[in-house]
């Protein structure tokens, strides 16, 4: 069974850091592209960063550039999302999701064929 789950969320105040995880499991994540995406509140759900499978192509949102870090260790079929600096508008329930061999330019807008189950991240003034 295909499974996405996420970890790491939790309440943190302005300026602090999380890190969040995404672990797969009935499928290595060696050959996937992974993305972190997250919903707030009334809004559309809107794609954070993606990975592509190998590493060597990572995508960011403008809104989180130069504060989110997306990394990958295939060995532990993990994906990680470090957050620093965050804000109050970085509040939102984050999901990872993943594709085989997507174009993660295409996944940040569209999203990828498996999906978690999301974690809450909130960010207080």
């Amino acid at each position: 069974q295909v499974q996405l789950v996420e970890s790491g969320g939790g309440l943190v105040q302005a300026g602090g850091s999380l890190r969040l995880s995404c672990t797969a499991s009935g499928f290595t994540l060696d050959y996937y592209a992974i993305g972190w995406f997250r919903q707030a509140p009334g809004k559309e759900r809107e794609g954070v960063s993606c990975i592509s499978s190998r590493g060597g192509s990572i995508k960011y949102a403008d809104s989180v550039k130069g504060r989110f870090t997306i990394s990958r260790d295939n060995a532990k079929n993990t994906v990680y999302l470090q957050m620093n600096s965050l804000k109050p508008e970085d509040t939102a329930v984050y999901y990872c999701s993943a594709g085989f061999d997507y174009d993660i330019y295409r996944a940040m807008s569209y999203g990828m064929d498996y999906w978690g189950k999301g974690t809450l991240v909130t960010v207080s003034s």
